[in-house]
């Protein structure tokens, strides 16, 4: 049914060849099968005692004429159901589960009987105001919700083989391609929050409908030409809003509509959408070799990853609309980050290493795995941060300074707007999906993740089993098992946080410094069965600094071991974390300890901390006199952080020369 991607790009390693064996990452894994998305069942069924009322599930039993009842929730609900849909997908695929699959089934019964005849699906129009479907693409997010659902539609039937979800995606789909386009009767125009741009190309991989693919390039030309289609719509309209009584005020930078796709010079505006649009924007480009699409993903990768990323890979530093603002302008406190935009990268970086396998894809994608979005949840699986600070003093935090309301000190049971967990639990579930891909005669490993691959490289079938010691220690060992010797090449990426690396083949030391392409160590031979290829990473403590312009970051410095960012925490440090200096010539020693939040290695460093006795009442002195405190810092991962109760916490940390 699918449609094969031009040997031109590289293609991934789809979840159903790889089986995740890592210590490390099963962990999070088995906590999604066992933990998240039970809770997150829970929640959308609004079980979870003093957690945010969801009223999702109900909103669907209603638009089906199942229940009696009003609709509960954000006009986009319906996206919690589709997610959660989509990572049991991901979860059959390595495990059959009959009994989960009987749920997520009698689920897809119900959103079956709440799709209107015409194919249409979403329950707030259905039950709210049926009068007003397409009225207000710009804030009712009717696209982005179709879009959930369609993903949710190829998991499930490729996890599956079932068409039940499937069917009732291709009607939304079907749909959709009748409302939208340049006729007489038809929209012109698009969807305030992308993502059906991204769904429709899955679909269209799936069903090989040509129709689908066309009409998400529609969508992403459509956006910002002129005349506006989103200020038109709102003029239609009378500029009401849907939020309020208030009349709407476009701002097209903030929907990435102010220029067309293809002119867009820098990242503005709200980051999961332009993150999401980017993801579409390459899919597109991918299936249709448009070169002037891949030059503009390239043109606004670039502006995202030297300008407007955090040490963390978290995107978005203003609350203020969820937004980047403008280069270099990274605040640790009052960011954003929101977990759903790493999530959004994550699936943009992906996307890119299927255009061009570079490693600078790869090495993002794994910075926003290995911190936001490990960050984004707890170890029990049940809490959850939406927003992620590099900075927080629990009481700013506390509601009286509304420049902090987004940021919370510990993570939350749920959210009313809950788009952030079931995000991690489909991405989680789906990681399988991230860490090869393939090229021709060439095989890219991209992330360091124990466990199993079946492949195959012109007609001949390669089982890769890959055992990894990271993120603690830099060793990833393959062994290779073929029916019979076949010449290809295996190309491992050189992490931009290794200062050294070494590749021995069946024990004997291999050089491949002239053989390094984007990153990648490219070991081309004629291949054996039980061939072992090691690959040996260094992994000192980096200090690392950021570009001058982050004024945020002036004369502080932050660690960094391996693909993990480190932070200090109140639990470790004490109160008032700005306070302590490291010194720029103190020794850095790692140890594990493992019964600290669940095993986690840890970076301890003598230094300072500033000290000023006797100050008295007054708000400024001239005469007051620092101290210097000897002081035992301890650094622990990022990701770690809030899971010994609420206090302090900080990246960066001033840095005495």
């Amino acid at each position: 049914m699918g449609q094969a991607i031009s040997k031109k790009y590289t293609k991934p390693v789809s979840l159903k060849q790889v089986q995740i064996t890592d210590q490390f990452w099963n962990y999070y894994i088995d906590l999604v099968r066992d933990v998240v998305v039970p809770y997150q069942w829970d929640a959308i069924n609004d079980r979870i005692e003093g957690a945010e009322r969801s009223g999702a599930v109900s909103n669907f039993k209603i638009a089906a004429g199942l229940e009696k009842g009003d609709f509960y929730g954000y006009v986009f609900q319906d996206t919690d159901v589709a997610k959660w849909l989509e990572a049991v997908a991901y979860l059959l695929v390595t495990k059959r589960d009959e009994a989960l699959e009987q749920v997520a089934d009698e689920m897809i019964a119900i959103i079956g009987k709440a799709q209107e005849p015409s194919g249409y699906l979403n329950t707030y129009f259905t039950i709210k105001e049926p009068g007003k479907k397409w009225t207000n693409l710009t804030e009712c997010h009717e696209l982005y919700s179709a879009g959930h659902m369609i993903e949710a539609g190829v998991a499930y039937y490729k996890a599956t083989g079932k068409r039940n979800l499937l069917d009732i995606v291709c009607r939304i789909a079907d749909d959709i391609a009748v409302v939208f386009g340049d006729g007489p009767e038809q929209i012109a125009g698009y969807d305030g929050h992308q993502e059906i741009e991204l769904a429709l190309v899955k679909l269209y991989e799936t069903t090989g409908n040509r129709k689908y693919l066309d009409i998400s390039r529609y969508f992403i030309d459509k956006r910002g030409q002129q005349p506006n289609f989103l200020e038109a719509e709102a003029d239609a309209r009378g500029r009401t809003t849907h939020w309020s009584n208030n009349i709407i005020d476009i701002e097209p930078e903030y929907y990435q509509a102010h220029v067309p796709v293809r002119e867009q010079q820098a990242a503005v505006g709200h980051a999961v959408r332009v993150v999401y649009m980017l993801a579409g924007m390459a899919d597109v480009a991918r299936e249709t070799g448009d070169e002037s699409l891949i030059e503009a993903c390239r043109r606004l990768w670039d502006n995202i990853a030297s300008k407007q990323m955090y040490i963390t890979g978290g995107i978005g530093s203003m609350a203020n609309g969820e937004a980047f603002s403008f280069d270099y302008d990274l605040p640790n406190d009052t960011v954003y980050s929101e977990t759903c935009a790493s999530i959004g990268l994550i699936f943009f970086a992906h996307r890119m290493l299927q255009l061009e396998p570079d490693s600078r894809y790869a090495d993002v994608m794994e910075r926003a795995l290995y911190n936001t979005v490990l960050a984004g949840m707890s170890r029990d699986g049940r809490h959850f941060f939406y927003v992620n600070p590099l900075e927080v003093t629990p009481d700013v935090c506390d509601g009286r300074n509304k420049n902090y309301n987004h940021v919370k000190p510990v993570r939350q049971e749920w959210f009313g707007c809950a788009c952030c967990p079931p995000n991690i639990a489909r991405l989680l579930a789906s990681l399988g999906e991230y860490v090869y891909s393939t090229s021709g005669d060439t095989i890219y490993a991209h992330l360091y993740i124990g466990g199993e691959a079946e492949l195959s490289l012109n007609g001949t079938k390669i089982k890769l089993e890959q055992h990894s010691t990271l993120p603690w220690e830099g060793a990833a060992r393959f062994e290779l098992t073929l029916e019979q010797p076949a010449a290809f090449a295996l190309a491992l990426r050189i992490p931009d946080w290794a200062s050294q690396a070494s590749v021995l083949i069946n024990g004997e030391v291999y050089s491949f410094a002239d053989t390094i392409v984007n990153g990648y160590a490219r070991i081309d031979r004629v291949w054996t069965s039980g061939d072992l290829v090691e690959l040996v990473l260094e992994m000192p403590i980096l200090r690392v600094r950021s570009h001058p312009l982050v004024k945020q970051n002036a004369g502080k410095v932050a660690l960094q071991r391996g693909p993990l960012v480190y932070c200090v925490e109140e639990a470790d440090n004490g109160a008032e974390l700005q306070q302590l200096l490291l010194p720029q010539d103190a020794e850095l020693q790692a140890s594990f300890e493992h019964n600290l939040i669940g095993g986690i290695q840890v970076i301890k460093a003598e230094g300072l901390k500033l000290s000023f006795e006797q100050w008295g009442n007054q708000l400024y002195r001239t005469n007051a006199e620092a101290g210097l405190e000897s002081a035992s810092l301890s650094f622990i991962p990022y990701y770690a952080w809030a899971n010994r109760g609420k206090g302090e916490m900080a990246v960066w940390v001033k840095e005495r020369i």
